[in-house]
């Protein structure tokens, strides 16, 4: 490992909150710190985080704590004295997985001492804006303040070339690279018997074909599509079981949708699971993971599906769609819950082409966090290297 480097790691969202930047700031601290350099991760505060099972150092800072299922906290970097806490570390770049609080505390960091920023865009952020700030004023404050954390980042990074629109649309016009994510599931048969296990737990029938959804049970992700879809095939007498795998906001109001459209007994509701083997070993268990989501940038869920050769069905055009080829890598479909039945009737009877999918994207766009990393830190000294070369650290800071 080179120890020439420190990295800070910032993220909004860290354990014991659960999402996808928390799964990537994880992978990315865990790897660097084991194969690269020294890497901190910075996050605000949690009542009920538990840090000292992590093999490497946590820096809290301050935050206000918001109830709810997904557990977030709400980062308050402003104290001055906690600029210096991240100058103090000598860090050699500030890496941040959101545009949000984090990011804003980097920049306060800046004001005092220039130290080379790098900032990843993973989520449609203009999406929430619009779903959930209340008032045009309020967007448009959330969307400027984003923007000028984006903009004062040295280096712009997206994880496919999808998300780069959503940075247009939050109004940055500057330039970017994309870096994928990668997956920390490995490689993996599950053996039949654990297969079996899951089955017989949830009294799925042997030879029913199974569909999985995993991630947060918010309605944006398209779920509503998955659920009339399903009312569709069952209409048609097509029997099947349907996997719901995650937790989130929306959850009891899903759980209200599939009753009302009378599909209960084909739905299999896991609950919240954390344990990433046993998640792996539900993919494995499915035919097909349906996920027609376009607000996600990225789509980790795919290369997971993949990583034990569980085939995806994706909207087509879809940033999670990104990188497939429909018919040999992957399934595509349009936007809408008549289109994911048709695709679900054409194949999901088929169950050698399921598998050869699954196969094939087990082989070609499975990608390792440390391939994904690897490509990161490499990328890190570039950034390091140029911003010296160009005497950025003697510029005025104007963020």
């Amino acid at each position: 490992m080179d120890k020439k480097y420190k990295i800070a790691i910032g993220t909004d969202a860290f354990p014991p909150t659960t999402d996808g930047i928390s799964n990537v700031a994880q992978s990315y601290a865990n790897i660097l710190n084991k194969h690269h350099c020294e890497a901190i991760v910075v996050t605000p505060k949690n009542p009920n985080q538990h840090d000292s099972k992590y093999p490497y150092e946590i820096f809290r800072y301050k935050s206000w704590w918001v109830p709810s299922k997904e557990g977030y906290s709400i980062g308050w970097p402003f104290k001055e004295s906690l600029s210096y806490d991240i100058i103090n570390k000598d860090f050699d770049l500030l890496h941040s997985h959101a545009p949000l609080a984090t990011s804003y505390y980097f920049r306060l960091v800046n004001r005092k001492k220039r130290i080379p920023t790098v900032l990843t865009y993973h989520t449609k952020y203009e999406y929430d804006i619009d779903k959930r700030v209340p008032t045009q004023k309020a967007k448009n404050f959330a969307k400027r303040f984003i923007k000028r954390n984006i903009e004062a980042a040295d280096e712009v990074w997206v994880t496919s070339e999808g998300s780069a629109e959503s940075l247009r649309n939050i109004g940055y016009t500057g330039d970017y690279i994309v870096m994928p994510n990668g997956c920390d599931m490995p490689k993996a048969e599950i053996p039949q018997e654990i297969i079996d296990e899951i089955k017989t737990k949830h009294s799925i029938p042997k030879d029913v074909p199974v569909f999985i959804y995993t991630g947060r049970m918010i309605w944006y992700k398209n779920i509503q599509f998955i659920l009339e879809a399903c009312k569709i095939l069952k209409d048609k007498g097509k029997d099947f079981r349907l996997i719901m795998l995650g937790f989130g906001a929306d959850e009891r109001a899903i759980k209200l949708r599939y009753k009302r459209l009378g599909i209960s007994d084909k739905v299999v509701w896991t609950g919240k699971i954390l344990d990433r083997e046993i998640i792996q070993q539900y993919y494995a268990t499915s035919d097909l993971l349906i996920f027609p989501s376009t607000f996600d940038t990225n789509g980790l869920v795919v290369r997971e599906a993949a990583s034990c050769g569980t085939p995806s069905l994706l909207v087509e055009n879809s940033c999670a769609a990104e990188g497939i080829e429909n018919g040999k890598t992957g399934f595509f479909c349009k936007e809408n819950s008549q289109s994911v039945a048709d695709r679900l009737l054409e194949i999901m009877d088929n169950k050698t082409l399921l598998k050869a999918v699954g196969k094939e994207a087990q082989n070609t766009i499975y990608i390792s966090w440390e391939d994904a990393v690897q490509k990161a830190f490499e990328r890190y000294e570039i950034v390091i290297n140029n911003f010296y070369s160009e005497n950025h650290s003697n510029e005025e800071y104007k963020y």
